[in-house]
C-alpha cells in the first residue's frame, strides 16, 4: 500500500486534549487575538481581552455561559479564531487541572460522561507544542529539527487513530505528548518551519514508526525484545554519544526476597537446582540481552523492568547482604532514537538528517506532499 492517507485538509488536525481527566466543567479565556463563539449554529459574539466562557456537561449536551450569563444547552460549542496567531487559556474547574494554553480552534461536546475537548489545530502549531512537550527547552536547533521530523512522521502515520472518538490523535504519551502550545522555545518554531513537510519512510514508501527514548545506555535495543515484533529499519547498535550524559547510568536496591519470589512464583525459577540457585541474584549484561540469565529460563528482562520499576532492561545485578543491587544503563525502552545521544550529536555539529539516519539507517527522508502527489498520479494509470 502506497502512502495515501490523512484528511483532505492537510493543514489541520483534530487533537483530543485533557484526555487523562474526566473534565466536567472548564473555562476558556482570552490569551491572544479573538474568538467567535458558536452554540451549534447560534452566534454569541467573541471572547475579547478580560473575557471568558464556561462550559459544563449537561447529560448529552453542553451548557454554555459567557461570564456569568447562561446562554443555553447545545450539542456542540465552537470557538473559531477571528484572525491568525490566536490562542486561548484552558482552565479545568472540575477536576482542577493546571492551566494550559492552545492555539487555533476548539470544538466542545459531551460524550455523556465528560466533556470532549478537541483542538482543531494547524499541523505546524501542533508539532511545535509536541516538540516542546517531548523535548523540553534549551536544546540545539538540529535536535529540534529531528524531533519535529519524527513527530510529523508519527502524526501523519497515525492520524485517525481516535477516529471513533471524533478526533485524530490525543494528547497522551501513547499518541504524542501535547500539553500546551509552544510557549517558551521560539527556536522550535524555526525547526518545524525548516523541516516543513519532511517525513521518514521505509523501503516500501510507508511512514515509519519513529520510536524514541531518553537514553539507550550505549546500545539501542532490538524491537522484538520489547514488542515481540521485528522492524526492518530498526536493529540494535552501539551508540557512544549518550555515554556521559545525565541518564546514562543508574542504581537501585531491591530486597532479595522480593526478587527471588518474583522469579520463582512468576516463572518457576529452578531454585532447587544447585547451579541455577547460585545464579539467581547474579547477572551480567555487557551487551543488551532479551532474557535474564539464560533464554532457556524464559524470563524476559522487560518483565523484570516492569515489576521493579527499573529505568531500563540494560542492567547488571549482584547480591549485597539482604539486597539485590541493580546497576543499570539508560532510560526507556531503548528502541529507535536516543534523545540524549541525539542532543549530543547536535551539539557536536551533526545536522538533523545525519542524526535521523544514524538512528534510522535504513529509511529515506522524503517530502510528504511530493510523495502523495506521485502516489496519486501513479494510481490514475
Amino acid at each position: 500500500m502506497l502512502l495515501v492517507l490523512w484528511t483532505a485538509n492537510a493543514q489541520q488536525m483534530r487533537i483530543g486534549v485533557l484526555r487523562g481527566y474526566d473534565v466536567k466543567r472548564i473555562t476558556f479565556s482570552y490569551n491572544s487575538g479573538s474568538y467567535s463563539i458558536f452554540g451549534d449554529t447560534s452566534d454569541f459574539g467573541s471572547i475579547l481581552p478580560n473575557e471568558f466562557i464556561e462550559v459544563s456537561i449537561e447529560k448529552d449536551k453542553v451548557k454554555l455561559k459567557k461570564g456569568t450569563i447562561e446562554l443555553g444547552d447545545f450539542q456542540k460549542i465552537y470557538l473559531i479564531q477571528n484572525n491568525l496567531n490566536t490562542s486561548l487559556v484552558l482552565t479545568s474547574k472540575v477536576p482542577v487541572v493546571k492551566q494550559r494554553k492552545y492555539e487555533d480552534d476548539f470544538e466542545i461536546s459531551s460524550n455523556g460522561k465528560e466533556l470532549a475537548l478537541v483542538n482543531l489545530v494547524d499541523i505546524d502549531n501542533y508539532l511545535a507544542g509536541v516538540v516542546e512537550s517531548e523535548g523540553g527547552g534549551g536544546r540545539h536547533i538540529e535536535y529540534y529539527k529531528v524531533q519535529a521530523l519524527m513527530s510529523r512522521t508519527y502524526a501523519l502515520k497515525y492520524c485517525g487513530k481516535h477516529k471513533k472518538e471524533g478526533f485524530d490523535l490525543c494528547d497522551g504519551v501513547h499518541c504524542q505528548a501535547y500539553h500546551s502550545m509552544m510557549r517558551y522555545t521560539p527556536l522550535i518554531d524555526s525547526a518545524v518551519y525548516l523541516t516543513h513537510d519532511l517525513i521518514m519512510i521505509d523501503s516500501k514508501n510507508h511512514l515509519i514508526d519513529s520510536y524514541f527514548h531518553a537514553n539507550c545506555g550505549g546500545q539501542t535495543c532490538e524491537p522484538q525484545d520489547v514488542w515481540n515484533e521485528e522492524i526492518e529499519y530498526l536493529s540494535s547498535f552501539i551508540d557512544t554519544f549518550c555515554l556521559y550524559t545525565k541518564q546514562a547510568t543508574w542504581e537501585k536496591k531491591i530486597d532479595k526476597n522480593l526478587w527471588q519470589n518474583f522469579l520463582v512464583e512468576k516463572y518457576d525459577y529452578p531454585i532447587y537446582d544447585s547451579t541455577f540457585a547460585s545464579l539467581i541474584f547474579s547477572f551480567n549484561q555487557p551487551q543488551r540481552k532479551a532474557f535474564y540469565i539464560h533464554p532457556v529460563l524464559g524470563i524476559p528482562l522487560r518483565d523484570i523492568r516492569e515489576e521493579f520499576n527499573l529505568k531500563s532492561t540494560f542492567f547488571n545485578c549482584h547480591l549485597e547482604g539482604e539486597e539485590v543491587v541493580v546497576q543499570g544503563r539508560g532510560f526507556g525502552h531503548g528502541v529507535g532514537l536516543c534523545q540524549e545521544g541525539a542532543m549530543k550529536m547536535a551539539k557536536s555539529g551533526y545536522d538533523f538528517m545525519q542524526i535521523a539516519l544514524f538512528y534510522f539507517p535504513k529509511i529515506v527522508i522524503a517530502n510528504y506532499s511530493e510523495l502523495r502527489f506521485f502516489a496519486q498520479k501513479n494510481s490514475n494509470f
